[in-house]
């Protein structure tokens, strides 16, 4: 992360961000043909903290507010970050990330066997997002500390799926999203909860 300090790099518009790799080929894995979607996603790191980044290009963003409660995010735009402790999704983690920085963690295992009544530790995830006139930007931090306890971490490695789910309509009786995912999981129908929409971060 460089001389940068972890409230300089929280900023969406924060210089540091310059330093990271950018994440540009995003795709609609069962849309064929359609160009990849506008979305950027960079990543940095100091000795305490994994920072991260979304940009999202969208001139009609939605978020769905009734009770402010976190499953409300299930029902808009939001980016998504997924994290496996091993290859069979025998654990996984899930947070997705609506343009209000509302968080629906969870916590899963295969096959979409879902505890959304877990939290990620207290104290060890921060995000935040701004909307403006091209879309929304979401940025956060999770301590590495928590990324090792929850064993996501080794070798400086994490198994990790990065997601958008775009909102068409909101409807809370059907699902009226597109789906876009960084890796092209092998499914003939959507689906991110399979160990092939995942793909690796190696943090340098």
């Amino acid at each position: 992360m460089g001389h940068y300090t972890p409230a300089e790099v929280i900023a969406h518009d924060s210089a540091s961000w310059a330093q990271a790799n950018a994440l540009e080929d995003f795709v609609f894995p069962w849309e064929p043909g359609k160009p990849p979607a506008a979305i950027t996603f960079r990543a940095l790191h100091d000795d305490q903290g994994l920072y991260w980044q979304f940009r999202v290009q969208d001139r009609d963003i939605k978020t769905y507010v009734n009770k402010n409660e976190k499953s409300e995010v299930l029902h808009g735009d939001r980016v998504e970050i997924f994290l496996c402790t091993d290859t069979t999704l025998s654990t996984y983690y899930g947070l997705e990330i609506d343009a209000l920085a509302r968080v629906y963690d969870y916590r899963a295992s295969y096959y979409r066997k879902f505890d959304s009544h877990w939290q990620w530790p207290s104290g060890q995830l921060r995000a935040s997002a701004r909307q403006d006139e091209d879309g929304y930007v979401v940025t956060g931090r999770i301590s590495l500390q928590s990324l090792a306890d929850l064993g996501l971490l080794a070798n400086g490695m994490l198994h990790c799926g990065l997601y958008r789910g775009r909102c068409m309509e909101i409807d809370l009786e059907k699902e009226a999203m597109q789906w876009i995912s960084w890796v092209t999981p092998a499914s003939a129908t959507p689906d991110f909860h399979i160990p092939s929409s995942f793909g690796i971060l190696q943090l340098e």
